[in-house]
């Protein structure tokens, strides 16, 4: 069967768990040979593979980390903007996927609603990778894993922090607490929960997903504290939603209740001064610039696991 990778749950714990060795068995094996970031891996286990990258939204971090991670793995990309493809003209997602499955090795489409992602699946007969909806965004909490997995954290009985907005991000970081079995509390203001069914499968495996309306009490004692932005892309920035938001920036004081060792994540770009300050994002706690740089370790991985070359 195809794999596509959607969600977390398409692959699994173990899969998962398979990836974050492998990616960091690569990324070693990349910084002992002094390789130049353009140079593929000494094994190029994917030569001659071709991924097609679809962005319907803006795009860093996934879109160079996608583009240079199919590169170290011996193969090529192709960047679709939808502005400049038939899909800006109308052409539909079934067709689009019907066509690139004739031409390509796998598509990774940046979106926004998550239906289109399942339609793009649905009628490809390659591998198909979310690089973000606005449902979940499961590449980012694949890095997110490997970053505090690097850093000495052991993921089971770990407790997790949210605090600002219940978005896509927030979904995946609770649909992998119930595959690896830790605990998230999400700290986020009336009206901006995230979607219930995301807690109720992760506690269904056995993770415990807290709601609290609390900041100070979502991050006492946590390992790790993790914020995104508060005005997601197409969103409007509105003054209603910033003035909830506010009591939910990630400052020193708050972190102050975390663990002495707590790490702090924000998958970028961060608005500095509004969801979390400057001494928090460029403090000692803060791993931010390894979790951007481990979308590339972490997305090779999925890419092999795609083409079925792990799990």
């Amino acid at each position: 069967m195809t794999r596509h990778f959607l969600n977390l749950s398409d692959a699994g714990g173990d899969a998962i768990a398979a990836m974050l060795s492998d990616a960091m068995d690569r990324k070693a094996a990349r910084t002992a040979a002094g390789l130049p970031r353009g140079a593929a891996d000494a094994d190029a286990p994917l030569a001659g593979r071709t991924l097609a990258m679809i962005f319907e939204k803006n795009s860093t971090r996934t879109r160079v980390s996608f583009d240079m991670a199919i590169r170290q793995l011996g193969g090529t990309s192709l960047i679709l903007d939808s502005g400049t493809t038939q899909l800006g003209r109308g052409e539909t997602i079934a067709d689009t996927a019907r066509v690139l499955s004739r031409m390509v090795d796998a598509i990774m489409i940046r979106t926004d609603d998550h239906a289109k992602i399942d339609e793009m699946a649905h009628h490809a007969d390659v591998p198909v990778i979310n690089g973000l909806t606005d449902l979940s965004h499961p590449c980012q909490i694949v890095a997110d894993l490997l970053t505090v997995a690097e850093h000495g954290l052991a993921l089971p009985g770990s407790q997790w922090a949210w605090l600002g907005d219940g978005n896509n991000v927030l979904h995946s970081i609770i649909e992998a607490a119930g595959l690896f079995r830790f605990d998230v509390r999400v700290g986020v203001p009336q009206g901006y929960d995230p979607d219930p069914r995301f807690a109720q499968a992760a506690q269904a495996l056995g993770a415990n997903i807290t709601l609290t309306r609390d900041a100070a009490e979502a991050v006492t004692g946590a390992d790790v504290v993790v914020t995104d932005t508060w005005i997601s892309m197409g969103q409007a920035a509105g003054d209603v939603k910033l003035k909830a938001m506010m009591p939910y920036q990630v400052t020193p004081a708050l972190m102050a209740r975390a663990r002495p060792d707590a790490r702090f994540l924000h998958c970028l770009p961060a608005h500095r001064g509004e969801e979390v300050t400057a001494e928090v994002i460029d403090g000692p706690q803060s791993l931010i610039w390894d979790e951007a740089e481990n979308r590339l370790h972490a997305q090779k991985s999925v890419l092999r696991w795609c083409f079925g070359q792990l799990g």
